[in-house]
């Protein structure tokens, strides 16, 4: 089988294959003169092997370990269609949630940057973005911060980790036949309806990874944005909805210090058919003053689906509400 074939199987870039091939040693055997190298029956087994023991918390270099000790009667046969996509899948079970976390965690906490990378990517490729910023990446997050509450120094961490989020979510593309996909280098980039979504943190916040994770979930809908990022002035905000006219203005605050309802009231002000959207835990306590029809979902799956009844799509995202939790990062 050719790369990109066993990449297609097991739902993980080609980039990643070559990763497990020049770190691990688990890469094709079979060799045929002035051709590529190919992937044997049983070199897909051994990485299906791996890829199971990794959603099970085995770190990377240990399942690779396994996988290639492994005797060729203790191998599976290679599934008939790719394992890592479930595109009908609305709920992460629980285990495979727990496990991915554990292992973004191990991986982060060892501050090493390919295995950071490898499990954000699987499990954006395998479950889409809105379960695994819901069910994996806030967790690990949220740990960090509680981590950090407690007086551990994990700052270090937390950027490292940050980055590699960021660096994931952008790279989120619709697939051929739904969502759920990270763009390979070698893929081109699907179309996307133009950018009718504005999304910005207000003015002193300086958060924007739930920002990014709706903007790649508003991808896999096929839905383009545009990202204003972190400490938006109120009237960079104005100017903005002025020059670009869009139907659906989403802000970002984190904290009830940084949320400043009159923004909306500035923005409500232009006149414009614009639905106005606060996100965040920041706007909580000050609902009471903000002007009537500014929605405030409580979950990336709310954020998605109030964005895309806005814009006049189908509004079904792939996660059930179950999934949502409070966005806090």
């Amino acid at each position: 089988m050719t790369a990109g074939a066993v990449a297609r199987r097991l739902g993980v870039a080609v980039t990643t294959l070559r990763t497990w091939d020049q770190r691990y040693g688990l890469g094709p055997t079979e060799h045929e003169a002035g051709r590529h190298r190919r992937y044997s029956a049983e070199d897909v087994r051994r990485l299906e092997m791996m890829r199971r023991l990794t959603f099970q918390g085995v770190s990377p270099a240990d399942a690779a370990r396994t996988a290639l000790a492994a005797r060729a009667d203790e191998l599976t046969e290679p599934s008939a269609r790719p394992a890592a996509r479930v595109p009908s899948r609305r709920v992460m079970p629980v285990g495979l949630a727990q496990a991915a976390a554990r292992g973004l965690a191990r991986a982060a906490g060892s501050m090493d940057s390919d295995a950071i990378a490898e499990e954000i990517r699987t499990c954006l490729r395998t479950y889409g973005t809105v379960l695994t910023w819901t069910e994996v990446l806030v967790p690990v997050l949220s740990a960090l911060g509680q981590r950090w509450q407690a007086g551990h120094s994990v700052v270090e961490i937390e950027h490292l980790l940050s980055w590699h989020i960021s660096t994931e979510l952008r790279m989120v593309v619709p697939g051929p036949s739904g969502p759920r996909r990270s763009r390979n280098n070698d893929e081109p980039i699907p179309a996307l309806a133009p950018p009718r979504t504005l999304l910005a943190s207000v003015e002193d916040e300086q958060h924007t990874l739930p920002l990014e994770a709706l903007a790649a979930a508003l991808r896999e809908a096929r839905r383009g944005t545009r990202i204003l990022g972190a400490r938006v002035p109120t009237d960079a905000m104005v100017e903005a909805v002025r020059r670009t006219g869009p139907a659906v203005v989403v802000l970002w605050s984190q904290i009830p210090d940084t949320a400043d309802p009159t923004v909306f009231t500035r923005l409500a002000a232009l006149g414009r058919p614009v639905r106005m959207v606060a996100a965040g835990p920041g706007w909580l306590a000050s609902r009471r003053r903000m002007p009537s029809g500014v929605a405030l979902p409580t979950t990336l799956v709310e954020a998605v689906e109030g964005v895309l009844a806005a814009l006049g799509g189908p509004t079904g995202t792939g996660a059930s509400r179950d999934a949502g939790r409070r966005l806090s990062r």
